[in-house]
């Protein structure tokens, strides 16, 4: 019950006001020209930065310059031209399936008690 709840709240194409919160979100990634999975933190979560390290590397410098963009013209005050955020594509994943294959490998790891390839250590 709760699982199927939870489904129709996320769900978009059912729940109109997650309708209206993506479009919201897609509105605003437009304007600098990011994509949803260029907002996740390397620094935050490791698997994060694993699946970034496995992805190709025309991919990533693809990421890199896009997050300079955004703050190069959130530092402006300015928003892309009108012309290029009609050709951006917000939620068009990249991250999604390597994420996917860390996460389930570390669980993998987990489960038969190995220890993790790598940990976070504090200064």
């Amino acid at each position: 019950m709760m699982n199927a709840l939870a489904n129709w709240l996320a769900n978009p194409r059912r729940n109109p006001l997650a309708r209206l919160h993506m479009h919201a979100v897609s509105s605003r990634l437009r304007k600098y020209g990011l994509r949803y999975d260029d907002l996740y933190d390397p620094y935050f979560d490791l698997d994060i930065k694993e699946a970034l390290g496995r992805l190709p590397r025309e991919v990533v410098d693809a990421r890199i310059q896009r997050l300079k963009r955004a703050m190069d013209l959130s530092m402006k005050h300015q928003y892309l031209p009108e012309d290029l955020q009609a050709q951006q594509v917000p939620f068009r994943g990249y991250l999604g399936d390597m994420l996917a294959l860390v996460k389930k490998e570390s669980a993998e790891r987990q489960s038969l008690g190995a220890l993790p390839l790598y940990q976070r250590t504090l200064p």
